[in-house]
Protein backbone atom coordinates (compact mmCIF):
# COMPACT_ATOMS: atom_id res chain seq x y z
CA UNK A 1 0.00 0.00 0.00
CA UNK A 2 1.46 3.19 -0.63
CA UNK A 3 0.41 6.78 0.76
CA UNK A 4 0.70 9.09 -2.15
CA UNK A 5 -2.85 10.90 -2.05
CA UNK A 6 -1.76 13.87 0.21
CA UNK A 7 1.53 13.81 -0.93
CA UNK A 8 1.60 17.34 -3.85
CA UNK A 9 -1.08 19.99 -3.82
CA UNK A 10 0.46 22.79 -1.74
CA UNK A 11 2.65 25.85 -2.90
CA UNK A 12 6.45 26.45 -2.41
CA UNK A 13 5.23 29.58 -0.47
CA UNK A 14 3.13 27.68 1.39
CA UNK A 15 5.93 25.17 2.70
CA UNK A 16 8.47 27.91 3.24
CA UNK A 17 6.22 29.90 5.84
CA UNK A 18 5.16 27.03 7.46
CA UNK A 19 8.91 25.87 7.74
CA UNK A 20 9.60 29.49 8.95
CA UNK A 21 7.42 28.88 11.56
CA UNK A 22 8.99 26.36 12.74
CA UNK A 23 12.23 27.67 12.01
CA UNK A 24 11.75 30.09 14.60
CA UNK A 25 10.32 28.12 17.17
CA UNK A 26 11.69 24.71 17.39
CA UNK A 27 13.73 24.29 20.79
CA UNK A 28 15.52 21.34 22.32
CA UNK A 29 17.27 19.40 19.29
CA UNK A 30 16.45 16.40 16.68
CA UNK A 31 14.39 14.79 18.82
CA UNK A 32 12.04 17.68 19.53
CA UNK A 33 12.14 19.22 15.99
CA UNK A 34 10.71 15.74 15.06
CA UNK A 35 7.88 15.85 17.88
CA UNK A 36 6.93 18.97 16.28
CA UNK A 37 7.00 18.00 12.96
CA UNK A 38 4.54 15.38 13.90
CA UNK A 39 2.16 17.33 15.41
CA UNK A 40 2.30 19.80 12.47
CA UNK A 41 2.31 17.94 9.85
CA UNK A 42 0.74 14.80 10.79
CA UNK A 43 -2.26 15.89 13.09
CA UNK A 44 -2.69 19.74 12.49
CA UNK A 45 -2.32 20.37 8.32
CA UNK A 46 -2.53 16.27 7.73
CA UNK A 47 -0.41 16.48 4.74
CA UNK A 48 0.56 12.41 5.99
CA UNK A 49 -0.31 9.68 7.61
CA UNK A 50 1.41 8.49 10.86
CA UNK A 51 2.47 5.36 9.21
CA UNK A 52 3.77 7.81 6.19
CA UNK A 53 5.47 9.44 8.98
CA UNK A 54 7.31 6.68 10.56
CA UNK A 55 8.42 5.54 7.72
CA UNK A 56 10.36 8.90 6.61
CA UNK A 57 11.89 9.03 10.32
CA UNK A 58 13.12 5.46 10.07
CA UNK A 59 14.94 6.41 6.34
CA UNK A 60 16.61 9.56 7.52
CA UNK A 61 18.01 7.78 10.56
CA UNK A 62 19.43 5.33 8.12
CA UNK A 63 21.27 8.12 5.91
CA UNK A 64 24.38 10.18 7.48
CA UNK A 65 23.45 13.77 8.08
CA UNK A 66 21.20 16.05 10.03
CA UNK A 67 18.19 13.64 10.64
CA UNK A 68 15.66 16.73 11.66
CA UNK A 69 16.35 18.26 8.71
CA UNK A 70 15.94 15.57 6.10
CA UNK A 71 12.47 14.90 7.46
CA UNK A 72 11.98 18.31 6.90
CA UNK A 73 13.38 18.56 3.13
CA UNK A 74 11.46 14.96 2.35
CA UNK A 75 7.95 16.61 3.36
CA UNK A 76 8.89 19.65 1.71
CA UNK A 77 9.71 17.56 -1.48
CA UNK A 78 6.25 15.82 -0.81
CA UNK A 79 3.91 18.35 -0.56
CA UNK A 80 5.48 20.92 -3.30
CA UNK A 81 8.28 18.88 -5.33
CA UNK A 82 11.86 20.14 -5.51
CA UNK A 83 10.92 23.92 -4.70
CA UNK A 84 9.69 22.25 -1.90
CA UNK A 85 12.56 21.11 -0.53
CA UNK A 86 14.35 23.42 -1.23
CA UNK A 87 12.30 26.09 0.52
CA UNK A 88 11.89 24.04 3.77
CA UNK A 89 15.69 23.64 4.34
CA UNK A 90 16.15 27.54 4.02
CA UNK A 91 12.65 28.31 6.02
CA UNK A 92 14.14 25.93 8.69
CA UNK A 93 17.90 26.43 8.58
CA UNK A 94 17.56 30.48 8.21
CA UNK A 95 16.51 31.54 11.52
CA UNK A 96 19.33 29.30 13.54
CA UNK A 97 21.94 30.26 10.89
CA UNK A 98 21.61 34.20 11.28
CA UNK A 99 21.26 34.01 15.19
CA UNK A 100 24.67 32.36 15.19
CA UNK A 101 26.47 34.27 12.41
CA UNK A 102 25.67 37.20 14.20
CA UNK A 103 26.93 36.01 17.42
CA UNK A 104 30.55 35.09 15.89
CA UNK A 105 30.43 38.56 14.85
CA UNK A 106 29.78 39.63 18.67
CA UNK A 107 32.72 36.97 19.93
CA UNK A 108 35.04 38.75 17.24
CA UNK A 109 34.36 42.31 18.40
CA UNK A 110 34.76 41.29 22.00
CA UNK A 111 38.25 40.29 21.39
CA UNK A 112 39.97 37.40 23.10
CA UNK A 113 37.20 35.50 24.85
CA UNK A 114 39.60 33.03 26.47
CA UNK A 115 39.10 34.34 30.27
CA UNK A 116 35.33 35.19 29.99
CA UNK A 117 33.39 34.31 32.87
CA UNK A 118 30.14 34.19 30.47
CA UNK A 119 32.24 31.39 27.78
CA UNK A 120 33.01 29.34 31.37
CA UNK A 121 29.64 29.21 32.04
CA UNK A 122 28.50 28.16 28.10
CA UNK A 123 31.57 25.65 28.01
CA UNK A 124 30.56 24.01 31.51
CA UNK A 125 26.47 23.97 29.67
CA UNK A 126 28.17 22.48 26.57
CA UNK A 127 29.14 19.37 28.81
CA UNK A 128 25.82 18.98 30.59
CA UNK A 129 24.40 18.69 26.78
CA UNK A 130 27.04 16.69 25.16
CA UNK A 131 27.04 14.08 28.64
CA UNK A 132 22.78 13.63 27.98
CA UNK A 133 23.41 13.43 24.39
CA UNK A 134 25.59 10.40 24.98
CA UNK A 135 23.43 8.91 27.77
CA UNK A 136 20.24 9.10 25.32
CA UNK A 137 22.22 7.97 21.91
CA UNK A 138 23.59 4.91 23.89
CA UNK A 139 20.72 3.11 25.74
CA UNK A 140 19.11 3.68 21.62
CA UNK A 141 22.20 2.76 19.70
CA UNK A 142 23.60 0.46 21.72
CA UNK A 143 20.95 -1.82 23.51
CA UNK A 144 22.89 -5.23 23.47
CA UNK A 145 26.57 -6.17 24.78
CA UNK A 146 27.28 -6.08 21.20
CA UNK A 147 26.97 -2.91 20.39
CA UNK A 148 28.31 -1.24 23.40
CA UNK A 149 31.91 -3.32 22.59
CA UNK A 150 31.50 -1.49 19.25
CA UNK A 151 31.24 1.88 20.78
CA UNK A 152 33.71 1.73 23.40
CA UNK A 153 36.35 0.27 21.62
CA UNK A 154 35.31 2.94 18.64
CA UNK A 155 35.76 5.47 21.96
CA UNK A 156 39.29 4.10 23.09
CA UNK A 157 40.36 4.18 19.29
CA UNK A 158 39.81 7.76 19.42
CA UNK A 159 41.16 8.47 22.75
CA UNK A 160 44.39 6.98 22.02
CA UNK A 161 44.56 8.41 18.05
CA UNK A 162 43.05 11.96 17.71
CA UNK A 163 42.70 13.12 13.91
CA UNK A 164 39.72 13.17 11.23
CA UNK A 165 41.57 10.16 9.51
CA UNK A 166 40.74 8.27 12.91
CA UNK A 167 36.96 9.04 13.26
CA UNK A 168 36.78 8.31 9.84
CA UNK A 169 38.17 4.97 10.46
CA UNK A 170 36.11 4.05 13.34
CA UNK A 171 33.34 4.90 11.34
CA UNK A 172 34.06 2.41 8.51
CA UNK A 173 35.20 -0.26 11.09
CA UNK A 174 31.66 0.24 13.09
CA UNK A 175 29.52 -0.84 9.46
CA UNK A 176 32.14 -3.93 8.84
CA UNK A 177 31.88 -5.19 12.13
CA UNK A 178 28.38 -4.71 12.24
CA UNK A 179 27.77 -6.14 9.07
CA UNK A 180 29.96 -9.29 9.72
CA UNK A 181 28.94 -9.28 13.64
CA UNK A 182 25.36 -8.31 14.37
CA UNK A 183 21.65 -9.33 13.54
CA UNK A 184 19.55 -7.17 12.17
CA UNK A 185 15.56 -7.66 12.89
CA UNK A 186 12.80 -8.15 9.76
CA UNK A 187 11.89 -4.51 8.37
CA UNK A 188 8.20 -3.54 8.03
CA UNK A 189 6.26 -2.77 5.34
CA UNK A 190 7.38 0.13 3.79
CA UNK A 191 5.41 2.87 1.70
CA UNK A 192 6.15 5.24 -1.06
CA UNK A 193 7.51 8.44 0.85
CA UNK A 194 8.07 10.87 -2.31
CA UNK A 195 8.24 10.14 -5.73
CA UNK A 196 11.44 10.60 -7.38
CA UNK A 197 12.61 8.80 -10.55
CA UNK A 198 15.07 6.53 -10.43
CA UNK A 199 16.90 8.41 -12.66
CA UNK A 200 17.05 11.92 -10.47
CA UNK A 201 17.83 9.44 -7.98
CA UNK A 202 21.29 8.25 -9.38
CA UNK A 203 21.80 11.23 -10.73
CA UNK A 204 21.88 12.68 -7.42
CA UNK A 205 23.71 9.80 -5.78
CA UNK A 206 26.52 10.35 -8.67
CA UNK A 207 26.77 14.22 -7.69
CA UNK A 208 26.93 13.13 -3.92
CA UNK A 209 29.85 10.91 -4.67
CA UNK A 210 31.86 13.19 -7.10
CA UNK A 211 31.59 16.26 -4.84
CA UNK A 212 33.11 13.64 -1.82
CA UNK A 213 35.86 12.71 -4.25
CA UNK A 214 36.53 15.64 -6.42
CA UNK A 215 36.71 18.74 -3.67
CA UNK A 216 39.85 17.61 -1.93
CA UNK A 217 41.48 16.67 -5.31
CA UNK A 218 40.51 20.30 -5.92
CA UNK A 219 41.63 21.97 -2.82
CA UNK A 220 44.92 20.24 -3.19
CA UNK A 221 45.37 21.55 -6.87
CA UNK A 222 44.36 24.98 -6.41
CA UNK A 223 44.83 25.40 -2.29
CA UNK A 224 41.26 27.63 -2.70
CA UNK A 225 40.55 29.01 0.48
CA UNK A 226 37.05 28.79 -0.50
CA UNK A 227 37.39 25.46 -2.14
CA UNK A 228 39.25 24.02 1.33
CA UNK A 229 36.20 25.44 3.29
CA UNK A 230 33.81 23.86 1.12
CA UNK A 231 35.55 20.32 1.42
CA UNK A 232 35.60 20.43 5.05
CA UNK A 233 32.07 20.97 5.60
CA UNK A 234 30.76 18.96 2.57
CA UNK A 235 32.72 16.01 4.00
CA UNK A 236 31.51 16.63 7.45
CA UNK A 237 27.89 16.56 6.35
CA UNK A 238 28.61 13.50 4.63
CA UNK A 239 29.62 11.34 7.16
CA UNK A 240 28.07 12.44 10.32
CA UNK A 241 25.45 9.46 11.71
CA UNK A 242 23.35 10.39 13.89
CA UNK A 243 22.98 13.84 13.28
CA UNK A 244 22.81 16.61 15.97
CA UNK A 245 25.58 16.73 18.24
CA UNK A 246 28.18 14.00 16.36
CA UNK A 247 28.89 16.48 14.36
CA UNK A 248 30.84 18.00 17.06
CA UNK A 249 33.78 15.97 17.07
CA UNK A 250 34.31 15.76 13.10
CA UNK A 251 34.13 19.59 13.32
CA UNK A 252 36.37 19.93 16.17
CA UNK A 253 39.28 17.74 14.49
CA UNK A 254 38.50 19.42 11.19
CA UNK A 255 38.49 22.95 12.20
CA UNK A 256 40.19 23.13 16.06
CA UNK A 257 42.72 20.69 15.44
CA UNK A 258 44.05 22.11 11.81
CA UNK A 259 44.63 25.34 13.60
CA UNK A 260 41.91 27.17 11.37
CA UNK A 261 40.07 28.07 15.11
CA UNK A 262 40.99 27.93 18.80
CA UNK A 263 39.31 25.80 20.97
CA UNK A 264 37.53 28.51 22.97
CA UNK A 265 35.76 30.27 19.95
CA UNK A 266 34.75 26.72 18.57
CA UNK A 267 33.07 25.64 22.46
CA UNK A 268 31.85 29.37 22.68
CA UNK A 269 29.75 28.60 19.73
CA UNK A 270 29.13 25.42 20.57
CA UNK A 271 26.88 26.36 23.03
CA UNK A 272 25.45 29.11 21.44
CA UNK A 273 24.01 26.40 19.19
CA UNK A 274 22.27 25.05 22.17
CA UNK A 275 20.48 28.04 22.74
CA UNK A 276 18.62 28.95 19.37
CA UNK A 277 16.03 27.32 17.38
CA UNK A 278 16.63 25.05 14.05
CA UNK A 279 19.19 22.29 13.51
CA UNK A 280 22.31 22.17 15.56
CA UNK A 281 23.81 21.86 12.18
CA UNK A 282 24.18 25.78 11.61
CA UNK A 283 26.67 25.53 13.66
CA UNK A 284 28.47 25.27 10.56
CA UNK A 285 27.33 28.73 9.60
CA UNK A 286 28.90 30.37 13.29
CA UNK A 287 32.39 28.13 12.66
CA UNK A 288 32.66 29.82 9.16
CA UNK A 289 32.35 32.75 9.88
CA UNK A 290 34.37 32.91 12.80
CA UNK A 291 37.72 31.15 10.69
CA UNK A 292 41.28 32.54 10.31
CA UNK A 293 41.85 32.14 7.57
CA UNK A 294 39.50 31.97 4.17
CA UNK A 295 36.99 33.45 3.51
CA UNK A 296 35.25 34.24 6.83
CA UNK A 297 32.00 36.76 7.85
CA UNK A 298 29.07 35.77 5.86
CA UNK A 299 30.95 34.83 2.54
CA UNK A 300 32.77 32.23 4.81
CA UNK A 301 29.04 31.35 6.70
CA UNK A 302 27.37 31.00 3.49
CA UNK A 303 30.10 28.32 1.91
CA UNK A 304 30.07 26.30 5.43
CA UNK A 305 26.20 25.92 5.65
CA UNK A 306 25.62 25.21 2.06
CA UNK A 307 28.37 22.66 1.96
CA UNK A 308 27.13 20.91 5.57
CA UNK A 309 24.04 20.36 4.63
CA UNK A 310 24.07 19.62 0.66
CA UNK A 311 25.48 15.64 1.18
CA UNK A 312 21.68 15.60 2.81
CA UNK A 313 19.95 16.76 -0.01
CA UNK A 314 21.44 14.71 -2.35
CA UNK A 315 21.37 11.19 -0.25
CA UNK A 316 17.72 11.85 0.13
CA UNK A 317 17.06 12.50 -3.42
CA UNK A 318 19.20 9.79 -4.35
CA UNK A 319 18.23 7.03 -1.72
CA UNK A 320 14.58 7.71 -1.56
CA UNK A 321 13.52 6.13 -5.20
CA UNK A 322 15.46 2.73 -3.58
CA UNK A 323 14.73 2.82 -0.43
CA UNK A 324 12.02 -0.12 -0.37
CA UNK A 325 14.70 -2.30 -1.50
CA UNK A 326 17.76 -1.13 0.60
CA UNK A 327 15.75 -1.47 3.57
CA UNK A 328 14.67 -5.19 2.74
CA UNK A 329 18.10 -6.03 3.02
CA UNK A 330 19.54 -7.25 6.07
CA UNK A 331 23.13 -6.46 5.12
CA UNK A 332 22.63 -3.04 4.96
CA UNK A 333 20.52 -2.41 8.21
CA UNK A 334 23.82 -4.70 10.01
CA UNK A 335 26.29 -1.86 8.33
CA UNK A 336 23.89 1.09 9.83
CA UNK A 337 23.48 -0.76 13.21
CA UNK A 338 27.20 -0.86 13.76
CA UNK A 339 28.08 2.31 12.25
CA UNK A 340 25.46 4.29 15.03
CA UNK A 341 27.30 1.69 18.17
CA UNK A 342 30.25 3.67 16.68
CA UNK A 343 28.79 7.34 16.88
CA UNK A 344 28.48 6.25 20.21
CA UNK A 345 31.85 5.77 20.86
CA UNK A 346 32.99 9.03 18.98
CA UNK A 347 30.67 11.27 20.81
CA UNK A 348 31.73 9.76 23.84
CA UNK A 349 35.23 10.71 23.18
CA UNK A 350 34.47 13.93 22.21
CA UNK A 351 33.02 14.35 25.40
CA UNK A 352 35.97 13.84 27.59
CA UNK A 353 38.42 15.73 24.83
CA UNK A 354 37.63 18.76 23.71
CA UNK A 355 33.94 19.06 25.78
CA UNK A 356 35.40 18.44 29.78
CA UNK A 357 38.87 18.86 29.33
CA UNK A 358 38.17 22.53 28.05
CA UNK A 359 35.02 22.79 29.84
CA UNK A 360 35.72 22.04 33.54
CA UNK A 361 38.53 24.03 34.67
CA UNK A 362 37.04 24.30 37.89
CA UNK A 363 34.89 23.81 40.91
CA UNK A 364 32.64 26.44 39.31
CA UNK A 365 32.58 25.39 36.02
CA UNK A 366 32.10 21.71 37.65
CA UNK A 367 29.43 22.71 39.75
CA UNK A 368 27.51 25.15 36.40
CA UNK A 369 27.85 21.82 34.60
CA UNK A 370 25.98 19.15 36.88
CA UNK A 371 23.15 21.89 37.52
CA UNK A 372 22.71 22.11 33.60
CA UNK A 373 22.75 18.34 33.63
CA UNK A 374 20.11 18.20 36.61
CA UNK A 375 17.80 20.79 35.08
CA UNK A 376 17.63 18.60 31.61
CA UNK A 377 17.45 15.24 33.44
CA UNK A 378 14.87 15.64 36.34
CA UNK A 379 13.12 19.45 34.97
CA UNK A 380 11.62 20.98 32.26
CA UNK A 381 14.18 24.09 31.99
CA UNK A 382 14.55 24.42 28.26
CA UNK A 383 17.87 23.98 27.09
CA UNK A 384 18.27 27.33 25.83
CA UNK A 385 17.35 28.55 28.32
CA UNK A 386 19.62 26.93 30.49
CA UNK A 387 23.02 27.97 28.50
CA UNK A 388 21.66 31.66 28.67
CA UNK A 389 21.36 31.27 32.57
CA UNK A 390 24.99 29.45 32.51
CA UNK A 391 26.18 32.41 30.28
CA UNK A 392 24.75 35.08 33.27
CA UNK A 393 26.15 32.90 36.01
CA UNK A 394 29.51 32.47 34.30
CA UNK A 395 29.65 36.42 33.77
CA UNK A 396 28.55 36.72 37.57
CA UNK A 397 30.56 34.26 39.61
CA UNK A 398 33.63 32.44 36.86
Amino acid sequence: MTDTGRARGGTVAEVFWVFLRLGLTSFGGPVAHLAYFREAFVQRRKWLTDEAYADLVALCQFLPGPGSSQVGMIIGLRRAGPGGLLAAWIAFTLPSAVLLVAFAYGVAAYGDVAGAGWLHGVKAAAVAVVAQAVISMARTLTPDVKRAVIAVAGAVALLLVASPLAQIGVIVAGGLVGWWWLRADEPESVRELARVSHRGGIVALALFAVLLVALPVLVAVTDDPALRLADIFYRTGALVFGGGHVVLPLLESQTVQAGLMDADTFLAGYGAAQAVPGPLFTFAAYLGASMESGPDGVAGAAIALVAVFLPAGLLVVGVLPFWDRLRQAPSARRVVMGVNAAVVGILAAALWDPVITQGIVSWGTLAVALLVFASQRWTRVPIWLAVVLSAVVGHVLL
